[in-house]
Parts: structure tokens; sequence; C-alpha cells
């Protein structure tokens, strides 16, 4: 390799002084600022790359907006200066079981090159350093495919050079500890091969622990809400959701995707031997910022094995206003109105996934002042909070969620929060808890705001009591945001109008003279979206709409009611968020369900 390096006069890394004198010949930095450095000589020492030094800078964009010369950007344009496509590594959309394959990882490190993806006919491997080309000629003949060069952040080149290298080792490591084999023990399809299994992997092994704490870090820095570890025919497939989306992260083999589930069963103890039935579990770990981050675990046994899933609740929740949450300022009038009641049921609904533990957490973290007792019954409990009295339903030991009320009941509580409303037993316990002077918050699976009053019908509850004791319904939804930092506007074109129409037909909605679309950047991994906020539909109990509570209640006819008393649907709040350029029509389209045959209120 030397002596190639010798031949090719062009081997030779960047130099700092050659980096900034482009930039300040392109006007891509302010060129006072970048000449006086360019003189001070004690800038020039040490190993960082020239773009490194030049990004700790901070210099401004001398060109409108005049934004922060950053390193990502810097990358960029050195990509554009030497004629090479600019490349941005995700680690979500790289399969490190081929990239690491490819060459070792010493043979990387030397080089400072990464190899990023890997094609029937070309390997795909990134550099900062585009003048150090003569290990290509070495590597084609024993890779035996094209390589295309590309440029891409020197820091994290250095960065998932270590990481990629070292979860590969760690899964290889974990592979060849004793002779692994699958004993087929909780896979369907392998059950003749019973015996013939060797010892299996360790979940304490160092190897195992490296892989989970490598999951739960990504996960974190990716802003996943779950983690999804799946067994399959051959491969464990891992998952995160992001932003309401699932991503492909990983495929491991199945010897380590066992020991991964035992060892994360193991941190939440669980039961290790029982994979025959479905289990709960929780972790309290820590960021690699240092914020304490809850998991609750929650297992099931499939055809392919025991699948695992991981959500991840954010610290901040509890701490979010209503205005973060996405209520408008309307919603939130009403909502507190309604919370600010001393007795009564408050009912948040919607399908799971929807926000509604987060809503009712961030309204009893309000709620929780020294003046009153606020105690929560939760299957499983989610978020533990130090300012409620938190109770977990346990029906192998009788305490169910109509049991669990009863038993507060005699805790002296003013506020009591029930996970969910299942059946009559809980529901009647709920209403006699708000009929002896208690505020009663909790949950039902419906569609709409008006449908949780037929809900609760149906499971038998009589209407008289109904009218009594709920203050009023709250449905939602979340739909994903659009990036503030690339989205874009557009007047509204024929086809928008059509979607526009589809979205608020039949009600009565002004529509904007312009939309927003997602575009797609390094914020938000090129998905044009960047995080999520909630839909809210609000319905008080008014007079009239309790006097139209009975045994055979005409939910259209309620529905109808609500609106003019105020409500406004899911798709037209969905609007007004579209209208603010928050979201898409089609994310709204997504999640809310179709409007009535309603027209709004003149």
């Amino acid at each position: 390799m030397d002596a190639n390096a010798k031949q090719n006069k062009g081997e030779r890394r960047l130099t700092l002084i050659e980096v900034v004198d482009a930039l300040i010949e392109a006007g891509k930095v302010p060129r006072a600022e970048a000449e006086k450095f360019r003189q001070e000589r004690r800038y020039f020492r040490g190993a960082a790359h020239p773009l490194a030094v030049i990004a700790e800078q901070r210099w401004k964009s001398p060109d409108p907006p005049h934004k922060l010369v950053d390193l990502e950007s810097l990358t960029e344009w050195l990509a554009g200066w030497v004629g090479l496509q600019y490349y941005h590594i995700d680690p979500l959309k790289v399969n490190l079981a081929a990239v690491t394959d490819v060459m070792s990882s010493a043979y990387a490190s030397r080089f400072r090159i990464l190899p990023v993806e890997v094609r029937a006919t070309e390997v795909v491997i990134a550099t900062a350093e585009p003048y150090i080309r003569g290990w290509e000629e070495e590597l084609k003949p024993i890779l035996k495919k094209e390589i295309r060069l590309v440029i891409a952040n020197p820091e994290d080149i250095a960065r998932y050079q270590v990481e990629f290298y070292n979860l590969a080792k760690s899964v290889k490591g974990a592979l060849a500890r004793g002779d692994v084999a699958r004993t087929g023990i909780s896979n369907f399809e392998q059950l003749v091969e019973l015996g013939k299994g060797k010892a299996a992997l360790d979940a304490n092994d160092q190897h195992i622990v490296l892989i989970v704490d490598w999951l739960w870090q990504y996960a974190f820095e990716q802003r996943a809400s779950d983690i999804h570890i799946e067994p399959r025919r051959d491969l464990g497939i891992v998952r995160f959701r992001i932003d309401g989306v699932l991503h492909q992260v990983y495929q491991i083999p199945m010897p380590v995707l066992n020991a991964m589930t035992s060892r994360i069963k193991i941190l939440g103890r669980m039961d290790v031997v029982e994979k025959r039935r479905p289990q709960d579990g929780r972790i309290k770990t820590r960021s690699p910022d240092g914020e304490e981050i809850e998991l609750r675990l929650a297992t099931l046994p499939t055809a392919f094995g025991e699948k695992l899933v991981m959500r991840i609740f954010d610290p901040e929740v509890l701490v979010r206003d209503f205005t973060d949450l996405g209520f408008s300022t309307e919603d939130a009038t009403r909502w507190q109105e309604m919370t600010g009641k001393p007795n009564g049921i408050i009912l948040v609904t919607g399908p799971t996934g929807s926000g509604k533990t987060t809503t009712l957490y961030s309204t009893l973290k309000q709620l929780a002042t020294q003046e009153v007792n606020v105690c929560t019954l939760e299957d499983p409990i989610e978020m533990i909070e130090p300012a409620f009295n938190q109770v977990q339903v346990q029906p192998d030991l009788g305490v169910d969620f109509a049991a669990g009320i009863r038993a507060l009941m005699r805790q002296d509580p003013d506020i009591i929060m029930v996970g969910e409303i299942r059946d009559f037993e809980t529901a009647d316990m709920a209403v006699q808890a708000a009929l002896t002077g208690h505020l009663v918050l909790s949950t039902l699976h419906t569609n709409d705001a008006p449908t949780a009053i037929t809900r609760l019908l149906d499971l038998g509850m009589p209407p008289y009591l109904l009218q009594s004791t709920v203050l009023g319904v709250m449905a939602q939804r979340l739909v994903r945001t659009l990036c503030p930092h690339c989205k874009r506007a557009e007047p509204l074109g024929s086809a928008d109008e059509i979607l526009w129409q589809g979205l608020v037909s039949p009600w009565k909605a002004k529509k904007p003279a312009q939309l927003y679309h997602p575009v797609g950047c390094l914020e938000c991994r090129m998905t044009g979206y960047l995080g999520r906020v909630g839909l809210y539909e609000i319905m008080p109990m008014t007079y009239e709409l309790k006097s139209m509570i009975n045994a055979h209640t005409d939910l259209a006819a309620l529905r109808e009611r609500a609106i003019k008393a105020g409500m406004h649907p899911l798709r037209i709040a969905g609007a007004r968020k579209v209208a603010a350029g928050l979201t898409t029509i089609e994310e709204v389209l997504k999640v809310a369900p179709p409007l009535q045959d309603l027209e709004r209120p003149q």
C-alpha cells in the first residue's frame, strides 16, 4: 500500500490551509474571521479533521439567513468541491452484518473509511479524505465489486467505525460462545429438533450486555417510542417506532435474539424460564445524557418464539403544558374547566398509542397539589410519579380495576385516575366514586367523543347515573408534525383542493391559501416529519346533551347536538393544524375518523 501511495502523487490528507482557502474563495465563511484564523498557526496542530476544526469556530455563513457553518454543511460543501456524492450515515438504514464483512475494523480505521452499503454489483464506502484513494485498487480484486466513494461527516465515520464493528464483533462473539444451536423449544416449526440443541447463550454474557446497551442507546438517540424484538423463522428482527412509524433497524441471529430477550427479561424482573404465556415488566435506565427513562416491557409467545416490545416513556411528558401537547387555546380552556370540577367522571377516548396516557399524566401533574390526594389505578403503571399514589392492577391477586377502585375509596382520595374502563363492574365503581364526591378520570376505546356515552350504555350503565356523573368526554389522536427545518409552502393546487374537500366535507370550513408539504432533511432523517402533535375533540356535557341520554340514545342526534354546542370533530381539529402548517392532510386522513353528515352551525 505504501508503494502505491508513493507512486500516486495525489495520495495525501486534506490540509487545514487548503480547506480554509477554498471556503473563503467560495464565500462560505466570513472572510475576515477566516483570514485571521488562518494566520494563527496554533490551530493547525492535532489530528482532528480540518472540517471538524473549522466547525468548532462556529462561524456564521455570509449569505442570508446566516446559518451556523456546522460540520454537516461543511461536509456537504466538501463533496461538491471534490466532485463526489455527499452521504449522510443513518445507522438505522445500514446493514451492519453486510458492511462489516467488507473489510476489517483495523483496515477501515487505518484509511479512515467506512463501508455503508453493499449492493449486488457495488460497495458504497464513505470517506472524508478524498485524496487517499490507493486502497481502492487493493480492495477491488478482493471484493470483486465496483467501489463507489462518497463523502461523509468525518466524526460520523470515526464514531460508526467503532460502534458498527463493536456490535458486529459482539454478535459474532456471542454466537461463538460454546457450540450454540437452537433448541427449537420456543419455535413451533422446529419441535422436531428437540434434543439436538446444545447450551443456549448466556443472557449475562458480556457480548449480549453490549448488544442490549447498543439497542437502547440507538433507540433513545433516534427518539423511538417503542422497540420491537421479533423472532422470525431464521433471523430475528429489531424495529423502532419513530413518530408512529416502524423502521427496521437490524437483523440478528436467533440464538443472539433469544439471549437478548432473556437479558432484558432478567433486568425487568420477569420469569425468564416462562415463554408460553405473556408477561409484563418494567425497567428504569438512563439515556446517554443522564436522564432517567422508563421502559415498559411486554412479551408475547409467537409461532417463531417470544416477541418482546419495549415502550419508552419520555420523562419530559409529565412537565409538558397543554400547548406543547397540541391543545388550542379554546381546547385548553374547556379541558381545564372540566378537570377543575370537584366531582364527576371525565373520559379520554382513542385507540392504543393515541396519547391518552400522556394527556392524563400531564393533567394529573397539574391537579396534584399539596391540598389534594391523587390516586391512580393502572395496568401497568406506565410512569412513576412521586406526586401520585399509584396502584398496579394484579388480577392474579384479585386486584382488578373494580376491586382497586373499591380499595381506593377507603384511602380518602380527591382525584382518582382509572387506567381503563373495560366492563360494567369497573364502570359502576367509577360512577359510585363520582357520586360520592370524587373526580374520576379514565379512558375508553371509542372512535369519537359522543360514542363514549353509547359505549357506557352498552356496558349496562343506567342512563340516569351517566346524566348525573359524566362531566365530559375528549377523543384524541396523534399526527406527525412537519419538520420545521425543511417544510415547504405551496399554493393550493387542484389535487390539494380535492384532498382538502375530502378532509372537511360535508363540514363548511374555509380552505387555506397555501399548504405545507414535507421535504426531508438531516434533522428529520429525510422523512419530512419531526415529532407528533395531538388532535382533540372535546365534548362537555351540557344540560341539553345530558337530557338526550336514555336507554335508546340516538348517537347521530347526540353528535349533532354536541356540534351545535361547540364541539369540533377530530378532522376539523386536524384541518386547523393543516391550515396552520403543522401537519399534512394525508396525516390527518390516516388517523381521524370520517365526518358524519353534519354541517357546521351558522
